[in-house]
């Protein structure tokens, strides 16, 4: 089973590659995208933490802590907690490759960046991509899903359009209403018995006058 897991993980990233568009790479990869002050503190607090259980000694933190309020980008901030933790718990995850599972769930989420196209595959699997945290590089994200008796499970934030596209007909997953302008996951599906799921945040009850 694990050669059939490897073998199949190999062929679902040279398939996403070939039906990757050119466009894309004319967009900043993730690395170079500029870093905001919510990820700033999300860097000093694993610093912070790793200081206080002795990982790093007080010239280390402030070493880093230096580099960390000159950062201008994801890729100089991701650097600095890079030995401090496994690569599944990294407070950002920068990695843009294929999302595949065979015979078994596979999940991409916390504070992760989505590139502008995105191939998945789930065989007998599940694919789950957690966006609520997430930090898209373009505003219109193409994912690029084979689904053979499998699932791909989305989970979005309040005004994230998700849509399908199959056979050249495209559905609406979102139920809930998104600005004119607003950031739209178009999902390209080839699949043979296989299905997209979108969860939604509840929606917020209006208050009575």
């Amino acid at each position: 089973m694990p050669k059939l897991q490897e073998v199949g993980e190999r062929l679902a990233e040279e398939w996403a590659s070939a039906r990757r568009s050119p466009a894309s790479g004319d967009l900043p990869q993730p690395h170079e995208l500029r870093a905001s002050d919510a990820d700033r503190e999300r860097i000093a607090q694993v610093l912070q933490d790793a200081h206080a259980d002795g990982r790093l000694d007080l010239a280390e933190l402030e070493e880093r802590l230096d580099l960390l309020y000159q950062a201008r980008t994801l890729g100089q901030l991701a650097v600095l907690t890079a030995d401090l933790l496994p690569e599944e718990e990294q407070p950002l995850n920068l990695d843009g490759s294929p999302v595949a599972a065979f015979f078994k769930q596979r999940q991409r989420g916390g504070r992760w960046v989505v590139p502008a196209e995105l191939g998945v595959t789930a065989m007998f699997g599940t694919t789950t991509l957690d966006l609520r945290d997430a930090i898209l590089q373009n505003r219109r994200v193409v994912i690029n899903a084979t689904l053979v008796f499998g699932a791909l499970e989305i989970h979005v934030p309040e005004g994230l359009e998700v849509v399908r596209v199959a056979k050249d007909r495209t559905v609406r997953l979102t139920k809930q209403p998104t600005e004119p302008d607003a950031p739209v996951v178009e999902v390209r599906t080839t699949n043979f018995a296989g299905e997209v799921k979108v969860k939604e945040p509840p929606r917020r009850k209006r208050r009575r006058r």
